[in-house]
């Protein structure tokens, strides 16, 4: 293969469960997937975008953007299928369709449409800086830390603590919680070498794609907004459209 890119992979099923068809639900003026797609054309680190799905309707978004269309075959767009085995399809689609090889690369997911600027960059350069396998992003947990999870008996409502013998830890202000940290689905950024499940001494599993030096960044808690709800939309076209207007009064 002729060179070496940094390509950013898009993923979006054409199902839902929760909310049908988000991938392509109108907000702030754009289909959800558009935001995405315009989040990694943005970035100064990505060299190509390719945007996997089984949606006819969001392929032709992607080829009109400018991103290359994969079709997914339908084993891979159930609602059990894994992200790694959707993004490594991809990958070797693009290649075989484009000649080049990809020894970075970014998994976006497709119903996310509020990200911080420059986040993809971020990803990547710490992937470079550090050498290390992903890079994923993290939202920091506010008051739903696990110190203050519990179980609540169904029948007789009795509470008793999800771990250890103390309530909520014996902590009663969110202030004096510990840093805890949750996935916020911004950006995945790795290397070919994890995606493709080759980084020696990996244990088995879902996550064995992120290899085994495992690095985060961490964003402001609602800076990422992934849309699975009506209430997540509505939360996205507030976002978004403020954003707008911010950018048209500089």
């Amino acid at each position: 293969m002729a060179s070496t890119r940094t390509l950013a992979i898009v993923i979006g099923r054409a199902g839902s469960k929760g909310l049908p068809g988000k991938n392509m639900l109108p907000i702030a003026g754009k289909p959800c997937a558009q935001w995405t797609i315009e989040h990694a054309m943005a970035s100064s680190r990505v060299t190509d975008i390719a945007v996997s799905s089984d949606s006819p309707q969001l392929l032709a978004l992607a080829s009109a953007l400018g991103a290359a269309p994969i079709e997914r075959p339908a084993e891979l767009a159930s609602d059990t299928a894994t992200v790694d085995d959707a993004a490594r399809d991809a990958l070797a689609r693009w290649e075989s369709t484009h000649g080049a090889r990809a020894d970075r690369l970014v998994i976006l997911y497709a119903n996310v449409p509020v990200r911080p600027p420059g986040l993809i960059d971020d990803a990547l350069a710490l992937l470079e800086s550090a050498g290390c396998h992903s890079v994923q992003s993290y939202a920091t947990v506010g008051k739903h830390h696990p110190w203050w999870t519990a179980i609540v008996d169904e029948s007789s409502g009795a509470v008793r603590p999800w771990e250890g013998d103390i309530l909520n830890h014996g902590v009663f202000r969110r202030q004096d919680l510990p840093p805890a940290h949750i996935p916020d689905g911004g950006v995945i950024a790795l290397t070919r070498a994890a995606l493709l499940l080759e980084i020696p001494g990996v244990a088995p599993g879902p996550h064995a794609f992120f290899g085994t030096d495992r690095r985060g960044s961490i964003n402001p808690e609602g800076a990422v907004i992934d849309i699975d709800t009506a209430a997540d939309l509505a939360v996205a076209e507030i976002t978004l459209r403020d954003r707008l207007r911010a950018e048209r009064t500089r």
